[in-house]
């Protein structure tokens, strides 16, 4: 089985772990009323079923644009419920320290299998 990205990896848990508070944050937009109930049901659970589904589609061409669009997206959903706006400058952070600490552990680990294969060989001259 091919070794996963630690960068995929990191990513994942930071997704799966946001659906569940975009989750948590519908029901609270719900409980305080900040629009028609229809709309914040749709798109709480739309948005929350897209970040759960994510993770599945992470290291494929344009996964990680994908996964900042949905930070972005939580960024400005955020404004229309209190004390959310700082949950999700929390989480955005978590996912820019995974993305930049799973990449550079990704190249650590990268390098130290070159470093490993990297064979020495050694020629002698005779007269």
């Amino acid at each position: 089985m091919a070794e996963r990205s630690v960068r995929r990896q990191l990513g994942s848990i930071i997704l799966a772990f946001e659906a569940f508070i975009v989750f948590f944050g519908t029901l609270v937009a719900f409980g305080l009323k900040v629009a028609d109930p229809k709309l914040v049901w749709g798109f709480g659970l739309a948005f929350s079923t897209v970040l759960i589904l994510t993770p599945g589609y992470l290291g494929r061409k344009g996964s990680y644009w994908f996964a900042w669009a949905l930070q972005i997206t939580l960024l400005v959903v955020s404004f229309f419920v209190p004390w959310m706006l700082l949950i999700s400058i929390i989480f955005v952070g978590l996912f820019g320290w995974s993305m930049i600490a799973g990449a550079t552990i990704d190249l650590a680990k990268k390098a130290k299998a070159n470093l490993d294969s990297v064979e020495v060989i050694v020629e002698t001259k005779e007269k």
